[in-house]
């Protein structure tokens, strides 16, 4: 795929939007990890640069630092990075008074750090892949545990983004299913999107919104082939996962990627956090959160009318159910909610256009067809976590994020179900 005829093929959009991408060069092939420093140095990166990897991810890409012959390397390595928080960005930051760029490798959790460091001492970043797990290769946003509550924090796109088929197809298979599973996400985001710009009037282009769905209805049609030991299948993966954070780093927001089911999933993640425990890969929660929505959204859409008043919150019972983190949901939803502007009227007035916009979509059973097929977990009892803590989170999620999703809109709604679906 030519990423740089794409990217240049946004320009001067009639969406009246500037679709800003500033990778300088994709590269995606067969032993690519042997040819780091050339593509760095065809790109100007700086010769003195800051390596940050995990044993793991610096194993799988063996042969990248004998690639880097001629720079001054620093390597910052963790043992293992599950969660990024921001001690870890700011470590990364420590880091820049001493060196001019970053190679970050591994995926989210390496990158993500990196991402938001550079981005606040404006040095060059490359970012080579590891796992086709995650959609965040182009994106300009970094989503940061900060005190055990998850924000997405505007950060930086990187100039180069490197991918090794080979490392790729090498890459453990779950890691694999998890970045099927965040990529099933996007009809999620999708609906949510358009339903925010129906009542709220929020910026949304078509165009993008065809590129995130182009990527998700592509590896949809490869879910066999998705955990296969393959470079041909692992490169395309990767390209549907890269085409979805250009999306996002075309609109500066992860809102083209990224719905009320990654909300949930960040719900469960900082209340694990909280408790001690490990959370798990991010495309395994996010996927089981996305075939919640999808069958609750499905349930929606099977009334042809509804009646809506202005949204009513418990407070109180909100604020306790967070517990430690309270102050912060309390931030983003003061003086005033993300649904005050909505006119109960327009719910009403445009529901037949919302039900429209969630039939849009592949369906609840298409895609629990799809990633099963493609090896993720598809219940909350394989991602382990019992049925009363997602009904929780199903209840309170929506209001540690200050953005409109359809779940949110649900809580206007009179006579509709508001409790979890079966899953």
């Amino acid at each position: 795929m030519d990423f740089r005829q794409l990217i240049d093929s946004y320009q001067n959009c009639d969406c009246g939007m500037e679709h800003r991408c500033d990778i300088r060069d994709i590269r995606v092939g067969s032993g690519l990890v042997n040819q780091v420093g050339q593509i760095l140095r065809e790109n100007h990166f700086p010769t003195h640069i800051l390596l940050v990897a995990d044993k793991h991810t610096l194993q799988a890409a063996d042969g990248i630092v004998q690639s880097l012959e001629g720079f001054q390397v620093e390597q910052h390595i963790y043992d293992e990075l599950r969660v990024a928080t921001m001690d870890d960005v700011r470590l990364v930051e420590d880091w820049l008074d001493r060196v001019d760029g970053v190679l970050a490798v591994g995926t989210g959790s390496i990158h993500d750090p990196s991402r938001l460091a550079c981005a606040r001492r404006n040095k060059p970043l490359c970012l080579f892949a590891t796992a086709p797990s995650m959609d965040g290769f182009a994106s300009y946003n970094a989503p940061i545990v900060d005190g055990n509550f998850k924000t997405t924090h505007p950060a930086k796109c990187p100039e180069v983004v490197i991918a090794d088929t080979r490392i790729l197809a090498d890459a453990p298979a779950e890691l694999k299913s998890a970045g099927f599973g965040d990529m099933v996400s996007k009809y999620i985001a999708l609906i949510d999107w358009q339903v925010s710009h129906l009542l709220t009037g929020e910026h949304y282009c078509q165009r993008v919104a065809n590129l995130t769905r182009e990527a998700a209805d592509r590896l949809m049609s490869m879910a066999d082939q998705v955990t296969a030991r393959d470079e041909q299948a692992a490169g395309a993966v990767f390209e549907s996962l890269l085409m979805t954070g250009i999306a996002m780093s075309f609109t500066g927001t992860s809102r083209p990627g990224s719905g009320t089911e990654h909300i949930m999933a960040h719900y469960w993640e900082c209340q694990e956090l909280l408790e001690g425990k490990l959370p798990n890969y991010h495309g395994e929660d996010v996927g089981v959160a996305t075939l919640i929505m999808l069958r609750y959204y499905e349930e929606l859409a099977q009334w042809t009318s509804v009646l809506a008043r202005r949204e009513e919150n418990d407070w109180d019972t909100i604020y306790d159910d967070y517990g430690p983190l309270a102050e912060d949901v309390r931030r983003l939803n003061t003086p005033d909610t993300i649904t005050d502007p909505i006119d109960p009227g327009e719910v009403e007035r445009l529901w037949p256009e919302i039900v429209a916009i969630i039939r849009s979509v592949p369906s609840y059973e298409q895609c629990l067809d799809a990633m099963e097929r493609a090896g993720c977990k598809t219940t909350i009892r394989q991602i382990g976590k019992d049925r009363e803590f997602v009904a929780r989170s199903f209840r309170y999620h929506p209001y540690m994020r200050r953005r409109l999703s359809l779940r949110r809109v649900a809580n206007m709604l009179e006579f509709v179900p508001h409790e979890l679906p079966e899953c």
